[in-house]
């Protein structure tokens, strides 16, 4: 189990109704990611949305290059860009730098989206993410390789160009989804499936069998929305209005369904029963990870939300510190 890391995961939510100056807010939460380097985590993942009221991150490839900066062996990485949205040559110029400044410790997660604002101002149609997700990531391919790029596509054209500098680390490209399409892909054109909750890996891992691919070929990353403390029940009792806060603006973005046929969530509890949470102490963590590592041994990476949504980092820190003390030593 060695070869896992442990990490956390951010948004950089800062909603309305606990808003700290977006100044003070981003200077804590690299802190507090410098601080979980020491303590054991081993790496650290950013998601992307835009035009949030809170705040959530547009720019993930720009706090990791912050990040990059205040650590030293973290791996980093995003789970996950909005890859149709961008020019793929812009994000592979980005990604490359963001390499070569960390030290090669940088991985590209992207998926297809699924919010139509975000489609309609960038003059993308929802419709075309399919291929836009996968010439993308042929590009991205293709601009790491130090050779020129030449890419015909529906979406795309990029001649002779040569894309530099070129990292001297490939990032791994890791795709997300929730569909079963959307996980085929990923065994298919990608390095390895991001999964939210430990959802799809079984579809993922019979999908690299079927064309041929060895597990070991496919690397999981795994999203956690377990809530690890030493008494569960108490923190969420403690955090009930954030942890529900992020469970229903997922819902009305239309993450988990249509948000017309997809019910939000009344309060936290039913959040916790019927979300994507799980509620662990230091030996239920332990066994439950164990458990999915031995089910699922091309696990390569677990982490955690370090933050809910306008929870303050004293309350976050503890968990990271319990985590850090009680599960992680016991994890190989």
């Amino acid at each position: 189990m060695s070869n896992v890391n442990y990490g956390l995961w951010y948004d950089f939510r800062n909603p309305v109704q606990w808003r700290q100056p977006f100044e003070e807010f981003y200077a804590e939460r690299l802190t507090q990611i410098a601080d979980a380097e020491k303590m054991g985590f081993r790496s650290c993942w950013l998601t992307e949305h835009h035009f949030c009221d809170d705040g959530y991150t547009p720019s993930p490839l720009v706090i990791a290059a912050a990040i990059a900066a205040r650590t030293e062996k973290m791996r980093l990485g995003t789970n996950l860009m909005l890859l149709p949205l961008h020019d793929p040559v812009r994000v592979a110029e980005d990604a490359a730098t963001l390499s070569l400044l960390s030290g090669g410790r940088f991985d590209l997660g992207v998926g297809i989206g699924y919010r139509q604002m975000e489609f309609d101002q960038f003059n993308r149609k929802i419709s075309h993410r399919p291929s836009l997700i996968e010439e993308g990531i042929e590009i991205l391919r293709r601009s790491w390789s130090g050779e020129a790029v030449n890419f015909s596509g529906k979406r795309f054209e990029v001649g002779d160009l040569k894309v530099t500098p070129t990292p001297e680390t490939n990032p791994k490209i890791y795709l997300g989804g929730m569909a079963e399409p959307a996980i085929q892909r990923a065994a298919r054109v990608a390095d390895g499936f991001l999964s939210t909750g430990a959802i799809g890996i079984d579809v993922y891992n019979e999908a690299l069998e079927q064309q041929g691919k060895s597990i070991q070929d496919g690397d999981v990353i795994l999203g956690s929305w377990a809530i690890i403390a030493e008494d569960p029940e108490a923190e969420v009792a403690k955090v009930a209005d954030h942890v529900l806060y992020q469970s229903n603006e997922y819902i009305k973005w239309g993450a988990f369904g249509p948000p017309d046929k997809t019910p939000l969530f009344e309060n936290a509890a039913d959040a916790i029963k019927n979300g994507l949470y799980e509620l662990w102490d230091a030996d239920m963590a332990v066994t439950e990870l164990n458990k999915l590592l031995k089910t699922h041994p091309n696990i390569r990476d677990i982490h955690f939300w370090a933050q809910f949504p306008g929870e303050s980092v004293e309350s976050g820190n503890k968990r990271l510190r319990y985590i850090a003390e009680k599960v992680l030593p016991r994890l190989g």
